[in-house]
């Protein structure tokens, strides 16, 4: 079947890469497509993946984020005009949901975001197929209407960190903190201080600190690859966004500095008895000095996790089996 993935994001490069690679090998047409943005293009080189670039992020005002969208839209109507997808997936993608939607191609979505309102309303409705962590509660998802709801045991990102062989390449002084600022142009983050300047700094008394920015990339000419510093890590410091999680799932301490990162998916993985933790910045310091350099051996605990990617391949080939006998019907 030909497939389409459309990545808005690093997590997204991330998780179509990990479900396109699993569906190529199973003999199926992928084309995965992105936007520019601070993460996507220099991800997907480091993957070896080669999307296709439709459009950019341009969050600067509501009517930027609404003109780039509508003209990603136009775009990828012109782009499967003439040969469209059989399948579409995303990890809310707007432009992708409208356009599937419009054409009645089938919508594979994952979600992990409840927070995330606006994003929620123009996704989870349009799915024909929610594909989502056990943690998010049935309810949140029935009030956004999908046609079917399928939820695993586990989070997103063991997706990409299960059956991962990260090796400690990169020589970092220790013990190596690494901070991440809060995606404060996101719409769910509006009005919300940005405080991981002023924690780098505290935490510098306890070593090496490495303060990843999100937007602000003047400061260096080289790309990061989170996935490759974290198993070099001895603590993390964030939000609570993707990094905490894929973190913990290594068994790297992760504390989580914001009541927006108190969600679902990360108060389930420390009820799993992986190593995140909640903190406010004034507890902060304390807490990373009794968690700094104490890593965990989680492989059991993540062998008892599923891959979602898992679920999407026998979606896949559900939606396959359906088209094949609505054909031999008709």
């Amino acid at each position: 079947m030909k497939i389409w993935y459309d990545a808005c994001t690093g997590k997204h490069i991330r998780y179509g890469s990990a479900i396109a690679k699993r569906l190529r090998k199973a003999g199926h047409e992928v084309i995965l497509t992105t936007r520019e943005h601070p993460d996507t293009l220099a991800l997907a080189r480091i993957l070896g993946e080669k999307p296709i670039v439709i459009g950019k992020y341009d969050p600067d005002t509501l009517f930027s984020r609404l003109e780039e969208s509508a003209r990603r839209i136009i775009e990828f109507s012109k782009l499967f005009k003439c040969n469209p997808p059989d399948i579409a997936i995303s990890h809310q993608s707007v432009e992708l949901c409208r356009i599937a939607f419009g054409l009645g191609i089938p919508i594979i979505l994952t979600a992990d975001t409840p927070h995330a309102k606006a994003v929620n309303k123009l996704t989870i409705p349009f799915a024909t197929t929610l594909v989502v962590s056990e943690a998010l509660p049935k309810q949140f998802l029935e009030n956004y209407c999908p046609e079917r709801i399928v939820q695993f045991r586990g989070v997103d990102e063991v997706a990409w960190i299960k059956d991962s062989e990260p090796t400690k390449t990169l020589d970092y002084e220790k013990p190596l903190i690494i901070v991440r600022e809060i995606e404060t142009k996101a719409t769910y983050a509006f009005g919300i201080a940005d405080q991981t300047s002023k924690i780098a700094k505290k935490l510098e008394t306890l070593g090496n600190v490495l303060l990843l920015k999100r937007y602000d990339t003047s400061e260096t000419t080289d790309f990061v690859d989170l996935a490759k510093i974290l198993v070099n890590a001895d603590l993390v410091v964030s939000a609570g966004g993707t990094i905490a999680r894929e973190a913990a799932l290594q068994g790297v301490p992760s504390i989580i500095i914001t009541e927006l990162g108190r969600t679902y998916v990360n108060m389930y993985l420390a009820g799993k008895g992986f190593p995140i933790f909640m903190s406010d910045v004034t507890s902060m310091l304390n807490l990373a000095k009794r968690l700094l350099g104490k890593k965990e051996n989680v492989k059991a605990k993540l062998e008892l996790l599923e891959n979602p990617v898992d679920i999407i391949e026998k979606t896949v080939a559900h939606i396959r089996e359906a088209a094949k006998t609505g054909a031999k019907n008709s």
